[in-house]
């Protein structure tokens, strides 16, 4: 026995060596073998609790990978994992080295020791890299979500998860898109869309605004509608409101303390336009929207004619096509042989089919790719206590919900000279419609009649101004019914 109840060290280098490594992996097992055994039962506790604890919690994430998603959009969840794991690492890599001291033989020569001491950086390595790469992920997502996100707001009460929405049936969502390419000054928001989801059934309503809508009315008593009278009101088309507000959001903006004024003021202006209460937007920038659909592993579309984009005669052949990330912005951004209307059907189906296909398991294991993408391309005034929320409606409308498109285009709105009272009355009655083919509470049948114009899987899309029974191109929509995107993008 040596001093202290202690039993000698291990009378060869090799041995030593072999229990290093075995205390790597079940750390005190050398503390026990040199008879530190409240040491040894210590370590040997925690490591089962922590091996049990990352056990379920691995389970738990890989039978629903949105709740990683979730866990990743929570500040605070993120602080306590690095600091977390940077806490176990630097525990471990501590045992090792304790373990390789208190069990090398006592006169080892230059070799042991040296062997020794590779053995333990080696060691060292193996946890600190594996735990180095889930910090960085960590403070990645940190850093996206402290980014994309907007700050509480002052004007809503505090998040409750119990209920997120604060007692509304339905958020409604802007979503722009950008274009602030190099040869172009600005930022023309081109792509305009109201998404109204169910918050119980995950149903989606998307109102498509054409870019050239003129005439918008701006809400009484604000900058705008001061610096823009009637009977003249605004000159410019729909897209031109946000960078007119960019450039000059201490005289036009709504809210000049927003974040983003222009955008803020362009989301107020549109919800006072259709007559829907719009609570966020989402700003994308086009230019990098690409880098978004590489991340989650391109898109799967299906073209009915040939696209024809850029500059190089380059064609989306038609058919069933699965598109990069390139390929995707220009199946939502060309017009070549089309115009504005075709366009934003495209575009319709381009939110559909990323709400559909991007897989949890896809983003997670593409997850700096897609944060760096995101931090890039998009902003939104959304706060990041909603985050999680919000993942779980995603969730929930990739799964069950229904998509229907309104497009306020011709013929049913003359963009020239819109009736806006009428548009009002088109969005209320495609978001009641939506609504009526959704089970009742008593019976558990659908409340619409199962042949009601613009239910989720209709054949076809009856016309009531009179023209063709179908879209003569494939984002034309006739008539003044919701169409079913299930229709549009097969």
């Amino acid at each position: 026995m040596g001093a202290g109840g202690q039993q000698p060290r291990a009378a060869t280098t090799g041995r030593a060596l072999v229990l290093t490594l075995a205390s790597a992996l079940v750390p005190g097992l050398a503390h026990l073998r040199t008879g530190r055994r409240w040491a040894g039962a210590t370590l040997l506790s925690l490591f089962a609790v922590l091996t049990l604890g990352t056990a379920v919690t691995a389970l738990l994430l890989h039978g629903d990978p949105a709740d990683s998603l979730r866990l990743a959009s929570q500040g605070r969840w993120l602080l306590a994992a690095s600091l977390a794991v940077f806490a176990a690492a630097v525990l471990w890599m501590t045992v090792i080295v304790h373990s390789w001291v208190i069990i090398r033989p006592p006169a080892a020569g230059r070799p042991a020791r040296f062997t020794g001491a590779t053995l333990v950086v080696l060691l060292c390595l193996a946890v600190a890299l594996p735990a180095g790469a889930a910090m960085r992920t960590a403070y990645t997502a940190h850093d996206t979500v402290d980014s994309v996100f907007g700050p509480e707001r002052p004007d809503e009460p505090p998040h409750d998860e119990s209920d997120p929405w604060d007692g509304r049936e339905r958020i409604n969502v802007l979503l722009l898109g950008g274009d602030s390419g190099g040869n172009r000054y600005g930022l023309r928001t081109d792509s305009m869309m109201v998404a109204s989801v169910d918050v119980e059934y995950g149903d989606v309503v998307l109102i498509g605004l054409p870019r050239n809508l003129e005439n918008v009315p701006f809400p009484d008593g604000t900058r705008l509608a001061r610096a823009y009278p009637e009977p003249q009101g605004f000159d410019g088309l729909l897209n031109d409101v946000y960078q007119t507000v960019a450039e000059a959001p201490e005289r036009l903006a709504i809210d000049t303390g927003a974040e983003d004024p222009a955008a803020d003021t362009l989301k107020r202006v549109i919800a006072d336009a259709v007559g829907l209460d719009i609570g966020y937007y989402a700003l994308v920038d086009m230019q990098g929207f690409d880098d978004l659909v590489d991340a989650i592993g391109g898109i799967d579309v299906h073209i009915d004619e040939p696209i024809p984009y850029g500059q190089q005669g380059e064609v989306l052949k038609a058919g069933d096509r699965h598109l990069d990330g390139n390929e995707a912005l220009w199946y939502g951004r060309s017009r070549t042989n089309s115009d504005d209307y075709t366009r934003m059907g495209r575009q319709g189906c381009l939110i559909k089919y990323v709400a559909e296909q991007a897989d949890p398991m896809t983003v997670l294991t593409s997850f700096q790719e897609l944060a760096g993408a995101t931090k890039r391309t998009l902003r939104t005034d959304i706060p990041q206590s909603k985050a999680g929320a919000f993942i779980d409606l995603a969730e929930l409308t990739s799964g069950e919900g229904g998509f229907k498109t309104l497009q306020l285009s011709p013929p049913q709105v003359d963009t020239a000279y819109p009736d806006w009272e009428e548009i009002r009355g088109l969005v209320d009655d495609a978001v009641a419609e939506q609504e009526r083919s959704q089970p009742s509470d008593d019976s558990g049948t659908p409340s619409g009649s199962p042949a009601s114009p613009g239910s989720p899987g209709d054949a076809d899309q009856g016309s009531t101004g009179g023209g063709s029974s179908v879209p003569d191109t494939p984002g034309r929509q006739v008539g003044e019914d919701a169409t079913s995107l299930d229709k549009l993008c097969p």
